[in-house]
């Protein structure tokens, strides 16, 4: 890292209007990183350098924030367990990268730590999710976000803590870490135009019960209408709505790598809707990220 002395020199260089220098310059701070935020921060505050100084800081400001969270992807995707928070937190910060991820812990810890109180271990797993369920949306009083369905709030995992609504995935996201958390085998599946839950069936009863049931779950959970429980024939019947096959992939968990890329696509569309092509762009190199995890 660079001494104080040295990045000030630097910032104060910023509006030069030689474009060869200020691109030296923004080269230097660039390969600094986060470290030099402060600095250009402070300087954009305090000093009186004008519009071209401002408008270069805040261009700088955002280039290394995004260089940051690309990296950070680039590490989750490179990772052997890419954990599904620490996957969501990493998209949440490309639109708020001042947040705090232990804020973000604390609140789910409170969360998890009513639900366990209430459930044990000699309780069916249906028991366990209507437990679940009245807590995390009866008391904590979570909800599908349906007015204002297209929002990028929805998809940044901080917000939905906070505002205690989301679209569908985000409730999933959130839902199943909760409940894996708790050892309740609660995993995404990635449906068309709609993602949802289900509750495995570990200890391998359900062919007992249902030899018909090949996919090995329990039941599916809708997180995004309050924690509802249905089967697959109604995943039969949506997909049939949408003229869909019936792939194996509509049935069963999908990798968080999926979850992630679908987060971001989520974004994509949201900014798409609003016409801010270059959140759109600099999201969609973000998800081309994915295309190089072989």
């Amino acid at each position: 890292m660079r001494d104080p002395k040295s990045i000030e020199a630097l910032v104060r260089l910023i509006e030069d209007p030689d474009e060869t220098i200020y691109g030296h310059v923004r080269d230097e701070l660039m390969s600094c990183g986060s470290s030099v935020i402060p600095f250009l921060e402070s300087s954009w505050e305090t000093e009186d350098y004008g519009l071209i100084f401002q408008s270069r800081v805040e261009s700088l400001i955002h280039e290394i924030q995004l260089s940051e969270v690309k990296n950070d992807l680039k590490q989750w995707i490179a990772s052997s367990s890419k954990d599904l928070l620490a996957g969501a937190i990493i998209i949440a910060r490309y639109q708020y990268p001042n947040l705090v991820e232990e804020e973000i812990h604390q609140k789910i810890q409170a969360i998890r730590k009513d639900i366990w109180l209430e459930i044990s271990d000699d309780q069916t797993a249906y028991e366990k999710v209507r437990i679940f369920n009245k807590v995390f949306f009866g008391k904590y009083g979570f909800s599908g976000n349906s007015k204002d369905y297209h929002s990028p709030l929805n998809s940044c995992i901080n917000t939905v803590i906070q505002m205690r609504k989301g679209n569908p995935l985000s409730l999933c996201v959130l839902y199943s870490v909760i409940a894996r958390s708790l050892d309740m085998p609660v995993y995404g599946v990635n449906l068309p135009n709609h993602f949802i839950l289900t509750y495995l069936d570990e200890d391998k009863m359900i062919s007992f019960i249902d030899p018909e049931n090949k996919y090995g779950n329990l039941f599916y959970i809708n997180a995004f209408s309050k924690g509802g429980i249905f089967d697959a024939e109604e995943i039969r019947a949506f997909l049939k709505g949408l003229k869909k096959p019936e792939l194996r992939e509509y049935f069963e968990p999908c990798s968080n790598s999926a979850i992630i890329k679908r987060m971001l696509t989520n974004l994509i569309n949201s900014f798409q809707q609003v016409g801010n092509l270059d959140k759109v762009n600099e999201l969609i190199d973000l998800r081309n990220l994915f295309d190089l995890d072989v």
